[in-house]
């Protein structure tokens, strides 16, 4: 298993955010996270990324805890998209995803060849070559977005952890940077990603993890976890779902009336 977490708690104030929480991800998956507003998605982002440190539980990378891997290593292997990801630096875009290789280069070390062909396939990739040569901070939300991505794939992560990265963006590269992390998720690498939409959740991923206060609500393929009965309870709307063969979606009709999830 590439990431296995065990028995999560963390809390806030003695607030619990996260209760006995336990995921898994094998090399070749992509892994949802779904779940209304404040269901914890973002939080065990950041946990099983090491940002913040569990009150309670352990956290497995190819069976090693992430208190044994060192940063270098981890900046090497593990790679994290936050939600809204922006630039603050005026900086070329190019600049901006040379920044992903510095994993694998000695202080000392300037660019070398091999680093500018991976910087090129990232930003062939994410298609910003358009705008290499523009400041980062005088692009859109959603341009920079890709920009950042680029980064992550520039630096050749075994796992892309991405927090809502299709918000800021219109269809056409919502379905692309999908594309890209269905397609990173191959051979010995995986990714994990938090969606609101539950269309494109129910035909890029593999795997679900439907959150709510704070728990796994349901688990396993979208197919079983994206069910009438498990939408409506946890976000209190009735849905029409398709997750099967062709035009694969997930419609909220309405919400249903005295509902509270």
């Amino acid at each position: 298993m590439l990431l296995k977490a065990h028995s999560l708690d963390y809390s806030i104030d003695s607030i619990p955010l996260l209760k006995n929480l336990n995921i898994e991800v094998a090399a070749g998956e992509l892994v949802g996270l779904i779940g209304p507003n404040g269901a914890g998605k973002s939080t065990l982002l950041r946990l099983i990324t090491g940002v913040l440190k569990a009150d309670r539980g352990d956290i497995f990378y190819n069976g090693k805890t992430l208190r044994e891997i060192s940063p270098g290593e981890r900046a090497k292997t593990l790679a994290y998209l936050v939600q809204g990801a922006r630039a603050h630096w005026p900086f070329s875009v190019e600049k901006v995803v040379e920044l992903g290789r510095l994993p694998h280069q000695q202080w000392w070390q300037s660019m070398g060849e091999q680093d500018k062909e991976k910087v090129e396939a990232a930003l062939a990739l994410t298609e910003t070559k358009a705008y290499r040569n523009r400041v980062v901070t005088t692009l859109s939300g959603g341009e920079q977005t890709l920009v950042m991505l680029a980064r992550i794939f520039a630096t050749e992560p075994q796992i892309i952890f991405a927090d809502e990265p299709v918000a800021a963006l219109d269809p056409y590269h919502q379905l692309h940077v999908m594309e890209l992390l269905r397609n990173h998720a191959t051979d010995t690498r995986a990714g994990v990603v938090v969606l609101h939409d539950l269309s494109l959740a129910a035909r890029f991923c593999d795997k679900l993890y439907l959150l709510n206060h704070g728990e796994v609500f349901s688990q396993g393929t979208p197919v079983e976890v994206l069910s009438d009965e498990n939408i409506a309870q946890v976000y209190g709307v009735k849905s029409l779902v398709n997750c099967e063969g062709e035009g694969v979606s997930v419609t909220p009709m309405y919400r249903i009336k005295d509902s509270h999830p």
